[in-house]
Formats: structure tokens, C-alpha cells, sequence
């Protein structure tokens, strides 16, 4: 079902194939994201992703939008710390159509001055919504405040300031530095004949040569601190969280179930803690954050000004509760069949099988069957939660924060000093 090809260039070339189904996803990777960009250019390489869909040299933003839609296919793209993705959906017959869309994107995208000076302004307009959703940047505010000073933990997104001085030479330059075959994945996943793709993905990127410096992971101090920060809204929006661990570390399955067990589902004990028992809540969760070299664990929660202090208590009494006292067995099994079925549902989506493909190559280097998944999530005992609970969630490595009409004042964060 997996199969991977390397180019002479050093071009990677993933497939799995989805004999089942009528669609295909494919996804053209770059090894660039955030986390490798000054100060002065932050956010460049999230504008590089918006103006590869502003025209190329044979197609202008218009028809690149057209010849999708004309397909019924989906086109889209991200950014994040790490990697940037151009990837389009499509009915298998279209995959020529889409890598070729694709590829004129990567390869041949013109960079006109007066379209950059219009993606700036939408780019500006992308923030000024992020900013009025609090509910988001509440995650942007949690790691700029963990990772005090690192490039990882400043938003993907940019700033105001560093996007409007940045020029097409500015973009070229940083697509030069970053874009080369030994820094690409191509994947594909659905009903796609690796082979046929292969010589597919040789025709277009003919013409793409050279290499670049591959990026170094940040590993970046942690900075459990409290910030809170005064907005004029209905609700307040909370985050209680700690270090985690790296996409490659092994313990990453004993955490998947901790961050389960804690609050990844409507049986998950924040969730019946502080929606279902209190009804303090709409909206309560717990999250990872997990790169190359560093990770961060936390928790979520949306609720009343006024009832800010008692989400932060029963979160820390929940922390403490999964540190003192081995999980049940009834519990545990829940879990792990709760990761088990949605990594099974995950596989019915071409889309979220080349994602997989793409992360699993730049962050290990290899694929990782969802066979192995349970496998390694089957091995993990309860013992081995409860020890990662007791390293990860003590005081100490607690950081808090707040966005909404909360005095600072009012808010007691027994967090002791690391």
C-alpha cells in the first residue's frame, strides 16, 4: 500500500494506495516553515504560500482557480512551524491535472509586484480576523509565552509590520534557500498507481535542480509563565498547560492517551469534570503541540469571566488526580479504543492519509503504518501514563493564559517557581 522513491536529485516520491475509493490527494511538501525565519521576515514563508496561487507563467490566479474548480477539485495549502503543504483533491482520472497545476505553482510562480502588494493586504486582513478570534489566538499567545524568545513559538502567521516591507526578491530569495529537491516530498494517496506517478512527478519537476541547507530543528527552554490579557468580550479564553514531548520521541503514544484520558472526547475527565458535573463550560479540551525537537501539552477552555478561577482549579486538581493515581483499567481500554477508531476512521480520507505521508517522512523518515500505531498504542500501560503525568504535569512546569475581561488580580495560579 506504501511505497517511496527517491529521484537522483534527491526528490522524494510517496504513494499509498486507496483501491477503494475514486479519489486522490496530492500534496507537494516543502521542508520550511515558521521556525527558521529572523525576526524581520516573520511570516514570509505563509506569504510564499499565498502567492504561489497568484499566477505563473502560463496560468494567471484566475485559471489556476478555474481548472480546479473545473474538475471539482479542491486546491489549498498551509503553513506551519515546520513545513508548508500544496495540495489539491481531485477525482483519480484528474491526478495529471492537479500535479501539473501543482507544479506550475512550485516551480513557475511569477511573484508580480502588483499582485503581492494585494495578497499583502489580505494577508493583513487574515490577522486582523485571527486577532478577533480569540478562541485562536489564545493557542498563538500560549506559545509565544512558553517559548519566550524562540523562533518556534512566535505566530506562523507574521506580523503587521514584517509583511508589508517584504518584497518579490524577498519571496524568490527565500524560495531559492528553502525550495530544492533534496527539501521536497511529493505524495499522493488514494487510487493512484505509484509507477504511473513516478513518471508523472519525473515529467513536471524535469526542470527543478540544485540543493539547499536543510533546516535545523529548534529546540527551544521552556518558560512557564502567566499572561493575561485584557479584551472586552463575553467569555474568557483559558489555557493551563506544560512542556510536552517531540514528535519523535517514543513516549508519544503514552501521551496520546494521556492527552485522551484527560480531555479527548465527551467521556474524557475534563470534559465530564467541568462541562457535565459544573456546566462551566461550552467548550474544554486538551491538546498537544509537537515538533521536530520540542513539544507543549495544555489544556483549553472557553467560560464566563467569572467562572475563570474554578476551570483553572479543577484543571490542575485533574492534573494532579492523573499524577497520584494509576488509571483504571475500564478507563484505560476506553481510551485506547477511542485512539484506535478515530485513527480508522482517519484512513477513509485520501486527505488525511498525504498529510500523514508528509509529516511522517520530514519528522521520522520514514512511514508509519496504522497497524504499527495500535500496536504501539496496545504496549502502553497504564504505569507508563501515569510516570509521563508525573514528569510533565507538576507545578513547576505550569504556565496560564488568559484572553478576555479578567482582572489579573483576581486570579490565584499556584504555580511554583521553576
Amino acid at each position: 500500500m506504501y511505497r517511496k522513491t527517491t529521484l537522483p536529485s534527491g526528490l522524494r516520491i510517496l504513494t499509498e494506495a486507496m483501491p477503494g475509493v475514486r479519489s486522490a490527494t496530492v500534496g507537494i511538501w516543502a521542508d520550511v516553515g515558521s521556525s527558521i525565519e529572523t525576526h524581520d521576515r516573520r511570516g514570509i514563508s505563509h506569504l510564499v504560500e499565498h502567492m504561489l496561487f497568484k499566477g505563473t507563467q502560463r496560468r494567471t490566479a484566475r485559471q489556476i482557480a478555474e481548472t480546479m474548480d473545473g474538475v471539482g477539485g479542491n486546491l489549498n495549502a498551509f503553513t506551519d512551524k515546520e513545513t508548508t503543504c500544496y495540495y489539491a483533491k481531485v477525482i483519480d482520472r484528474h491526478v495529471p491535472l492537479a500535479l501539473d497545476v501543482l507544479t506550475d505553482m512550485f516551480v513557475h510562480s511569477a511573484f508580480d509586484p502588483a499582485e503581492l502588494s494585494k495578497e499583502q493586504k489580505v494577508v493583513l486582513e487574515e490577522i486582523k480576523m485571527y486577532e478577533d478570534s480569540p478562541d485562536e489566538l489564545i493557542h498563538d499567545v500560549f506559545l509565544q509565552t512558553m517559548w519566550s524568545g524562540s523562533n518556534l513559538g512566535e505566530p506562523t502567521i507574521g506580523f503587521a509590520d514584517t509583511i508589508v516591507r517584504m518584497t518579490p526578491d524577498d519571496l524568490r530569495s527565500h524560495m531559492r534557500a528553502h525550495y530544492a529537491p533534496n527539501s521536497v516530498v511529493v505524495a499522493a494517496a488514494g487510487n493512484v498507481d505509484h509507477d504511473a506517478f513516478v513518471e508523472l512527478v519525473c515529467e513536471q519537476f524535469a526542470s527543478f535542480e540544485g540543493a539547499c541547507e536543510l533546516p535545523q530543528a529548534e529546540r527551544p527552554a521552556t518558560t512557564p509563565g502567566a499572561h493575561i490579557q485584557y479584551k472586552d468580550s463575553e467569555q474568557a479564553y483559558v489555557v493551563v498547560g506544560t512542556r510536552g514531548i517531540d514528535v519523535r520521541d517514543d513516549r508519544r503514544y503514552a501521551l496520546s492517551l494521556l492527552d485522551t484520558i484527560l480531555g479527548g472526547g465527551m467521556s474524557s475527565r475534563l470534559f465530564q469534570e467541568i462541562r457535565e458535573q459544573r456546566g462551566l463550560v461550552y467548550s474544554v479540551y486538551s491538546f498537544q503541540a509537537a515538533y521536530r525537537a520540542a513539544g507543549l501539552f495544555g489544556v483549553y477552555a472557553g467560560t464566563s469571566p467569572e467562572n475563570v478561577q474554578a476551570c483553572i482549579d479543577v484543571i490542575v486538581e485533574q492534573f494532579e488526580r492523573i499524577r497520584n493515581t494509576e488509571v483504571d483499567a475500564a478507563e484505560f481500554q476506553l481510551a485506547k479504543e477511542h485512539i484506535k477508531g478515530n485513527l480508522t476512521l482517519s484512513l477513509e480520507s485520501s486527505s488525511s492519509r498525504m498529510i500523514r505521508l508528509g509529516r511522517n517522512e520530514f519528522a521520522l523518515g520514514r512511514h508509519v503504518s496504522h497497524e504499527e500505531i495500535e500496536q504501539r498504542i496496545d504496549a502502553v500501560t497504564a504505569g507508563d501514563v501515569q510516570q509521563l503525568a508525573r514528569e510533565l504535569l507538576i507545578d513547576a512546569n505550569l504556565g496560564l493564559c488568559i484572553i478576555g475581561p479578567v482582572d489579573e488580580r483576581s486570579i490565584a495560579f499556584n504555580r511554583h517557581a521553576a
